[in-house]
């Protein structure tokens, strides 16, 4: 799952969001199954544990594929991330890292993707600012609702 034949990109986007909640309830958001397809998925498969496996099934039909590089809670996730399928961005060849910010009584969540292609980089960013959002909203208590890129893609690409 590595992608060790792809060369990795020279791009990098960086995101933030502010949640409303500590890293401690922010953390099981970006680990546990039940919790990370209630802002991003359909469903998920995790191994929380270096070299442990990331794959979410997106949009009902764009599996997120990877493992994971570091998991220190509630501070920092690694995982490596690319798309099933897909030879521009194939799984395991990009770098995704997910910092737990303390801020008063919340979090900033810090999310830089490295290691992308040209071209690719535009639709990353486009992505995880649609989730994070979602994430937000989760992660603080509320319900997001039915993400609607799988309501609009009809659960395919």
């Amino acid at each position: 799952m590595k992608g060790d034949d792809v060369a990795a990109g020279s791009l990098t986007v960086t995101t933030e969001v502010r949640i409303d909640a500590p890293p401690e309830r922010v953390f099981p958001f970006l680990t546990d199954p039940d919790k990370i397809t209630r802002w991003k998925g359909v469903d998920a498969r995790l191994e929380p544990v270096p070299g442990g496996v990331y794959r979410v099934n997106v949009t009902g039909g764009n599996h997120a594929v990877g493992e994971y590089v570091v998991v220190d809670p509630p501070r920092r996730v690694v995982f490596t991330w690319g798309w099933e399928g897909d030879d521009r961005l194939p799984p395991g060849s990009s770098t995704v890292e997910i910092e737990l910010i303390p801020d008063g009584d919340g979090t900033v969540v810090r999310l830089t993707h490295s290691g992308l292609p040209e071209g690719t980089d535009a639709a990353q960013l486009e992505g995880w600012e649609h989730f994070l959002p979602r994430l937000a909203t989760a992660a603080s208590g509320g319900d997001p609702g039915p993400d609607p890129w799988v309501q609009r893609q009809g659960g395919s690409v």
